[in-house]
């Protein structure tokens, strides 16, 4: 039977204040707001057993973490550098990346409010494709290159090719063909 573990007290209102903080935080890592939760539910006076229930994770998982907060204090609550290559590409340049599809291109017609149409750049691209999209990206100072572009979206399964031009049309009286007789 595993021995019964909770957390610490805190050190003091400050670092119990920081814990409290991580737990409700929306912009963090969610790994560290899990971790911030679980000792949060430890001074609660829940065992092991319910805070994983609670969390969605192992029980193992909990007292593992509950220890390495009782060893180094909040640092123990952040991810400890992982070994390997560092990733070239940052959280917040990928999100940027699958973002640029969401937007129209640069050279899309885009009608303004009096009806008429505009163009943002009459050389760029009217459809989203992996080189015009690396394009966007590179003037934006995200050093990447199309394979790299194409495997995030991938990665997030984002479509970034556009429909057809044959098969859509802004026309009020178009009506698509039907099936073949």
């Amino acid at each position: 039977m595993p021995k019964l573990l909770f957390a610490r007290e805190a050190q003091d209102q400050r670092e119990q204040d920081r814990i409290h903080k991580l737990a409700r935080s929306r912009h963090l890592p969610v790994d560290v707001m899990m971790r911030a939760k679980m000792i949060t539910a430890s001074w609660a006076g829940k065992r092991t057993p319910c805070i994983a229930i609670e969390l969605g994770c192992h029980p193992q998982t909990v007292r593992e973490r509950i220890q390495r907060f009782n060893a180094e204090g909040v640092e123990g609550l952040i991810d400890r550098p992982r070994s390997g290559r560092q990733r070239r590409i940052t959280e917040a340049e990928r999100s940027l990346i699958i973002d640029l599809v969401n937007h129209a291109p640069p050279g899309r017609m885009t009608r303004q409010g009096d009806g008429s149409l505009r163009v943002a750049d009459e050389t760029g691209s009217a459809h989203w494709t992996l080189d015009s999209l690396t394009a966007a990206a590179q003037q934006r100072g995200i050093a990447i290159k199309r394979s790299q572009v194409r495997r995030i979206l991938q990665a997030e399964g984002v479509a970034w090719r556009g429909i057809h031009t044959w098969a859509d049309s802004s026309d009020p009286a178009f009506a698509p063909k039907g099936p073949r007789s």
